[in-house]
């Protein structure tokens, strides 16, 4: 049976404006000049450069009724909303963090030609039959940006036979694999893996005996080299300290990623654009945005005479009140739009300006153990922000630093206590492991428990299992790894 029922709920939901300045705020300079772009695109009412709109201060007060000439009453339409000359200067999104003389800097973007286009023009230059060029196009378009074809041949051979309808055998794309694209530059690039990409590389070179035995030990004993068990290379091939340490040296050199090492790579496009800089002057930290490729945004002068025009005309029809909707909604976009962007750049340099004086000792000196533990509540709380917002600011914005552009998430660290009580960063810690290990003696490694207990005598009581933590987030390897010759 049906019946009513009256419910009452409290529900909290963001406008559009707060989801499009919080989409604004996470996006990086490149993707924001791009979606300013797209908006000046989409938005009519937008218009970039220094043009300034007219103003008027008549008000709207014509009465609409149904017949063919039609008039507005004020409170539906008033004009001056969009043209008041209290509203031109929020039109403006430049930054105003730049001198006068500050010389204008345009980022280009670099350009070139991919790895794997890179390869495919390579096979150009060789003879073969239809079949072999169409087997050696398919193995370069399954390389990945590392150089590797990570897939097993018999997979290759279904794929072949059902995307490019070449029917072939393991043996014929072996064949093509290692006579054709093993030959490609740069050298090593289409091994299956990490021994056959270095044995492809040392064959490559001019035969000596050194080579030759570094050969015979990554075709014969891989594991055993990987593994550092040196003294069984030693036994197993009979040669002396000197040698090994020749051959260990002699794969050294090697590239292990020979794909990542093109120089036309189209990595070279997604270079870093830091959407911050902060420079030392006189001994104080100078921050600036950076917002010099963001044009100038403003409404749209033909806009505004249209609005004009309509206020003039003491009869309107339809649709002529049609139009002036259409405007309006274009007009209430614009000024969302442009203010979110405001609303940005002053979120964005709120943020950051509070972590450089938080961080101020670091930004100073640029030594990493001077970083203070600091988590996104602490800069929510200082600038009266969600925690969600400061998140958005730190895990997507670089910073230009005089030592290097920084992610400014890497600011951000956990607390521990030191042997005297005091909250130490987990980033200083991990930064004196760091140290430790580098000067560690690399015949004889330190193990983790020997780590622990030096941290122990230099005031930081940490466990070996956070020893091995904190290793294992710098990318270092365990003792038995970290041994040299």
């Amino acid at each position: 049976m049906l019946k009513q029922s009256l419910q009452y709920k409290l529900l909290q939901k963001l406008s559009p404006q707060q989801i499009q300045l919080m989409k604004l705020i996470q996006l990086p300079t490149q993707a924001f000049e791009e979606r300013l772009k797209q908006e000046i695109e989409e938005n009519p009412a937008l218009d970039t450069g220094k043009e300034e709109s007219d103003s008027f201060d008549e008000d709207l007060s014509d009465e609409y009724d149904d017949t063919g000439n039609e008039k507005i009453e004020a409170e539906d339409i008033n004009i001056d909303e969009y043209l008041s000359d209290d509203e031109i200067p929020n039109y403006k999104t430049q930054a105003n963090n730049y001198s006068a003389d500050d010389e204008e800097k345009n980022v280009p973007y670099a350009a070139g030609t991919t790895f794997h286009q890179s390869l495919k023009n390579q096979l150009n230059t060789f003879r073969i039959d239809e079949e072999e060029r169409a087997i050696a196009e398919f193995l370069v378009g399954s390389i990945d940006d590392s150089g590797y074809i990570r897939r097993e041949i018999i997979d290759l051979v279904d794929d072949l036979a059902f995307t490019a309808n070449v029917f072939t055998t393991e043996e014929k794309v072996i064949s093509v694999l290692t006579k054709v694209v093993h030959t490609l530059d740069p050298v090593g690039v289409g091994a299956r893996d990490l021994k056959e990409c270095l044995i492809i590389q040392l064959k490559n070179k001019e035969k000596t005996k050194i080579r030759s035995l570094t050969i015979n030990i990554l075709e014969e004993a891989f594991d055993h080299f990987v593994k550092k068990h040196f003294k069984k290379l030693q036994e197993k091939f009979n040669i002396s300290e000197n040698e090994l340490k020749e051959v260990n040296t002699e794969i050294s050199k090697l590239n292990p990623k020979p794909g990542s090492s093109y120089a036309g790579n189209n990595k070279i496009a997604e270079q870093i654009v830091p959407d911050f800089s902060i420079k030392i002057v006189d001994g104080v930290l100078d921050l600036t945005l950076n917002s010099r490729n963001a044009p100038e945004l403003h409404i749209s002068r033909e806009y505004n005479n249209m609005l004009k025009g309509y206020q003039e005309s003491t009869v309107k029809s339809k649709s002529q009140k049609d139009a002036v909707f259409f405007i309006k909604q274009k007009l209430d976009a614009a000024k969302w739009f442009i203010d979110a962007i405001r609303q940005r750049q002053q979120t964005l340099l709120i943020t950051m300006n509070t972590i450089m004086h938080y961080q101020l000792e670091y930004f100073l000196t640029g030594d990493e153990r001077k970083l203070k533990p600091m988590i996104l509540k602490d800069i929510a709380d200082q600038i009266n922000m969600d925690v969600s917002t400061v998140s958005r600011v730190a895990n997507s914005k670089y910073v230009s630093t005089p030592y290097g552009t920084k992610l400014i998430k890497v600011f951000f660290s956990e607390s521990m206590k030191n042997d005297q009580g005091e909250d130490v960063s987990t980033k200083e810690i991990k930064k004196i492991l760091e140290t430790v290990i580098a000067e560690e003696n690399k015949r004889k490694p330190l193990t983790d428990e020997k780590l622990s207990l030096i941290l122990k005598e230099k005031g930081y009581p940490i466990a070996r299992r956070t020893i091995a933590k904190y290793r294992e987030q710098l990318d270092l390897p365990v003792a038995r790894l970290r041994k040299e010759i």
